[in-house]
């Protein structure tokens, strides 16, 4: 049977919010909307969610129809912001990531825009750990919809998705997909779930599951 192990980004990969917060205020303030800027603990607030979703929430107080538009120059700011700074890792990710690879092979589904996993992986020369991945901002589909659309691709029979907050496991058994909740991200799930409390742990909880 074919399993793969399918990753959340933010809250499970790593924590960008910071750089993200800089970045989009960099942005919001050359676009002339000081009024819009954000920090990270709002940043935080939002990840996870789709990008339409952050638009409404983060620029509640512009014209609804300028809300995408500043979100999308923004992003496409923050893509290149990160893939130059990066943001902070989970420790012991990439150590992991290279145990993981042996043996499983390793996806990541994000709700982010198009460009955002590319700029992880860019700066981190990760491409080298992982066979696939899907977006959001690829094709406007919910995590859900992309986690089972990444497993079809290719060719899964299973599929384990490691997240951190309540969409994610939401998302999980939307697609048919076991969940392993990123227990030290951003977020809780309300049933009982395996869980990590770091992600070194995560070759051992499969090993013992």
């Amino acid at each position: 049977m074919k399993t793969g192990l399918i990753f959340d980004m933010d809250g499970t990969l790593w924590d960008s919010s910071e750089g993200v917060a800089a970045s989009w205020n960099e942005q919001l303030l050359k676009e002339g909307y000081p009024e819009a800027l954000v920090t990270r603990e709002s940043i935080m607030g939002v990840m996870g969610l789709t990008m339409d979703a952050i638009a409404r929430i983060l620029f509640a107080g512009l014209p609804e129809e300028k809300q995408m538009r500043v979100l999308e120059v923004c992003c496409e700011h923050e893509n290149d912001y990160l893939r130059a700074h990066g943001g902070t890792l989970y420790p012991h990710l990439e150590e992991t990531l290279l145990l993981l690879s042996r043996d499983w092979p390793l996806f990541i589904v994000s709700n982010c825009q198009k460009g955002y996993i590319e700029a992880f992986l860019d700066h981190y020369d990760f491409w080298k750990y992982f066979q696939d991945i899907e977006c959001y901002g690829n094709n406007l589909l919910g995590k859900g919809d992309n986690i089972a659309l990444l497993s079809r691709r290719n060719g899964l029979e299973k599929a384990i998705y490691i997240g951190d907050i309540q969409g994610d496991y939401d998302a999980a058994m939307q697609a048919g997909a076991q969940f392993i909740h990123a227990a030290y991200g951003f977020g809780t799930i309300n049933v009982p779930v395996p869980s990590l409390s770091s992600f070194d742990k995560l070759p051992e909880l499969l090993r013992n599951t």
